[in-house]
């Protein structure tokens, strides 16, 4: 990478394409599943044969209207669609169904969280279009590409934001902040490794308050890693071009992963490169009041407003509510399991801690939870009465985890319970010390981290059952 220097700060702004979560592709009937074999899912629609007609789908557009809503942009009466016209091999009919005069949504907002406050992202327009196909290169630096029409048509929400992000950690919680919206209105699954969402970044640079410079384009951003490693490259490659005295070229850059660079692939187009003009075979969208009102009413509560919900409520720390309201089931989770269980605190801890780290474990989504609300309250309902202890509990929910079992009848079964009797603790507190006088007489001698080593003898020769605080007094009051 190139080497950062002088105090050119960065402009950035972010265009960010997700695909729609729609049984069927915007302008036909086709499937949108995902993963199917290659151009099975096409028709003379979206294929672009000669004769056909396009049929807008009105879930789509219903999609589309309710992101527009949720990022507070003023609402095109009426929004009419557009060919944008230009030639590549994915893109069949050489035009694609657009929107850019009168687009859904036009001048709103994000307010992403950054260090304790939030910073307002402005949204340029928010429009719908369909998706190219998808071009493959089976031999890097073969004679032929592969096409795959499959995703050709599907339903592809741009939303197109200001440059208002001035550095890359504020991208990245853009990009996050974004990514949960979508999935909390429910418009898409958002699933990067299935190119359901992807990124294109705006970036110039210019010394701090003047007119930024040229703004460079860049394509192929399929991950939040992708972003921050081709903003972190270029961002440096201009501070270097200007420092050697030259001028940043306004052009298209492709992000090679592989290698780390971005290389140029094209001048920047303009607007107007793409003559822009009125579909002629769809009608207008009208969003009449009634339609809007509906629309507004079924909006969930997006993520920024239940955190700090969160924050008020269940007097969450900032770092807990903004994990778990980043994922809209995960926040369901963490609710259901806090009426069953009054303590938020705890609740939080088991969901951030041993829940998503078993998720983690076997790649599953907060969506595909296998664990119960009643499973985890129940599970802390049993710590909070001193039924087991923090280390049984650990292993009872390791078994209780993608079954149907609960808590209580495992502990049961396997004779988990705390051992709280002072007279069984007693006798094993005496067999510790009588095992162990070397760290005893340490103890005695003002070394207290040597009371832990023995309660930690107490707890393996009780199976990890002893009440580990009752253990700890029982040795303290022998030792003295």
């Amino acid at each position: 990478m190139p080497a950062a220097t002088g105090v050119l700060v960065p402009r950035i702004g972010l265009e960010i394409h997700a695909e729609l979560a729609t049984d069927s592709k915007v302008f036909c009937s086709c499937s949108t599943r995902p993963l199917a074999p290659p151009n099975s899912q096409t028709c003379p629609v979206c294929l672009g044969l000669p004769g056909t007609l396009p049929v807008v789908n009105r879930k789509a557009v219903e999609y589309a209207l309710r992101v527009a809503l949720a990022l507070q942009c003023e609402i095109s009466v009426p929004a009419y669609f557009e060919r944008k016209n230009y030639y590549y091999p994915d893109l069949p009919k050489n035009y694609q169904i657009s929107q850019k005069r009168r687009p859904f949504g036009t001048g709103g907002y994000l307010e992403i969280p950054l260090d304790g406050t939030t910073k307002r992202v402005g949204i340029t327009d928010v429009h719908l279009e369909e998706d190219t196909g998808k071009l493959l290169h089976p031999e890097a630096g073969g004679q032929e590409s592969l096409i795959d029409y499959n995703r050709s048509g599907v339903p592809l929400l741009e939303i197109v934001g200001e440059p208002d992000l001035d550095s890359v950690d504020e991208v990245m919680a853009y990009m996050t902040a974004m990514r949960a919206v979508l999935l909390y209105l429910g418009v898409s699954e958002a699933k990067m490794e299935e190119g359901q969402l992807r990124f294109e970044a705006n970036v110039s640079v210019a010394p701090p308050g003047a007119p930024m410079g040229n703004r460079v384009e860049m394509k192929n951003l399929n991950s939040f890693r992708a972003v921050q490693r081709s903003l972190e490259y270029e961002i440096a490659r201009q501070r270097e071009v200007i420092a050697d005295g030259g001028t940043v070229a306004r052009e298209t850059r492709l992000w090679d992963d592989e290698r780390g660079v971005t290389e140029a692939m094209r001048s920047k187009e303009e607007a107007h490169d793409y003559r822009y003009f009125p579909e002629p075979d769809l009608v207008p969208v009208v969003f009449d009041a009634a339609w809007l009102a509906r629309a507004r009413a079924e909006l969930p509560e997006l993520p920024l407003a239940r955190r700090r919900r969160f924050l008020t409520q269940y007097a969450l720390p900032d770092y807990d509510a903004g994990v778990l309201t980043a994922d809209r089931a995960l926040a369901d989770f963490f609710e259901e399991t806090v009426r069953l269980h009054d303590d938020p605190k705890a609740v939080s801890n088991w969901t951030m801690g041993e829940l998503l780290r078993l998720l983690n474990d076997r790649g599953l989504e907060p969506a595909r939870n296998p664990l119960t609300p009643r499973q985890l309250a129940g599970l802390l309902d049993l710590v909070a009465r001193k039924v087991i202890n923090t280390k049984v509990a650990k292993a009872v929910f390791e078994e209780m985890f993608g079954t149907e079992r609960l808590p209580a009848d495992i502990v049961s079964e396997k004779g988990l319970t705390q051992i709280s009797d002072t007279s069984e603790l007693e006798a094993i507190a005496d067999a510790v010390i009588a095992a162990n006088p070397q760290v005893a007489a340490d103890y005695r001698g003002g070394k207290e981290k040597s009371l832990g080593f023995l309660i930690g003898q107490v707890m393996r020769q009780s199976q990890g059952r002893a009440n580990p605080q009752l253990a700890g007094d029982i040795l303290r009051r022998k030792l003295q």
